[in-house]
């Protein structure tokens, strides 16, 4: 006899959390301790589900989908703004964490987001370097806008905050270049993006750490990943402007300081944007449109393993 296919969906909260089986009454709460969480592996085991599916929670899920995955269970974590807008369309407009859950099981049986291998341990742990790192100059940032129109009486605090974070900074550079360096793979991988002109330590750091997927998807799949891939807005005879939106806004924002590099020094990149230029597109829109071809000819780059090479990149 043949089973339906079971679907669960998993709201993640700090304390707790809330499990949901779709077209099941299942319903149920766990705390989110160890204990529990093996227990719920077990639970969630003898269902044998297709799909069990979670939200990003700014990292709360994190030692969750761990355990799930090292359990043999098919786990994804999804863009929370895709199921609420999914929850929207099918007339959900309330918002508790059990019915949160509830969505998340009836997105895994409408939709089934694949399942993609997890990142191991050493990339998560890469990963929350480029992050802290990322966060620190963020600070920085912050600190020396307030500087320059703060009185006097908070300079030399907020000078000597300044220089505690630089050097947070320099600290934290030496720990992603001593991660790298003592990984062959890192190593060989990241010297391959840094052939690319324009593509500098945190560029290709960041693409390793959080676009692990880089060469082993399609151009275009990647592009949308990075959310550089231009969307339509058509209907009828109506023609609108191309977009882009969505994706892993870090990743956007280090490649995009890395293309306005690379449309200085690197010539295929260069010549790119000029002849966009001439062809009466914006700076900005040329810039995106640069960014898509960097990470096109990266992505072939790393799929191919081949360095870089400006016959082969104007091809790409």
């Amino acid at each position: 006899m043949k089973t339906e296919p079971v679907y669960v969906g998993i709201d993640v909260a700090k304390a707790s959390l809330e499990v949901a089986v779709h077209q099941s009454a299942d319903r149920w709460t766990v705390e989110y301790t160890d204990p529990a969480v093996a227990t719920l592996v077990a639970r969630l085991t003898a269902l044998t589900p297709s799909l069990i599916v979670l939200e990003a929670t700014g990292g709360l899920e994190v030692p969750l989908v761990g355990v799930l995955a090292a359990g043999g269970l098919p786990v994804v974590v999804v863009n929370p703004r895709q199921v609420r807008d999914f929850a929207k369309a099918t007339g959900r407009l309330a918002k508790t964490d059990t019915l949160d859950a509830a969505v998340l099981a009836h997105f895994a049986a409408a939709v089934r987001p694949p399942v993609r291998p997890l990142p191991d341990a050493a990339t998560q742990g890469l990963a929350a370097l480029v992050t802290r790192r990322r966060q620190l100059v963020d600070m920085l940032t912050a600190e020396r806008n307030r500087l320059s129109c703060a009185p006097k009486v908070l300079h030399q605090e907020l000078q000597a905050h300044i220089r505690w974070l630089e050097r947070r900074i320099t600290g934290v550079d030496a720990d992603l270049d001593q991660a790298v360096r003592t990984s062959p793979i890192w190593r060989a991988q990241e010297d391959l993006l840094r052939s690319a002109p324009g593509v500098g330590p945190v560029v290709a750091r960041t693409l390793l750490a959080q676009l692990p997927e880089l060469g082993t998807l399609s151009h275009k799949t990647t592009a949308a990943l990075v959310g550089v891939a231009p969307l339509n807005r058509d209907s009828g005879r109506f023609r609108g402007r191309r977009q882009v939106w969505g994706g892993r806004a870090a990743v956007r924002a280090v490649l995009y300081m890395g293309t306005l590099a690379a449309v200085r020094c690197n010539p295929v990149l260069r010549a790119f944007y000029l002849r966009l230029r001439a062809a009466g597109k914006l700076p900005k829109v040329a810039l995106t449109a640069c960014m898509h071809k960097l990470l096109t000819i990266l992505n072939a780059m790393m799929k191919h393993q081949q360095r870089w090479d400006p016959n082969y990149a104007q091809t790409t």
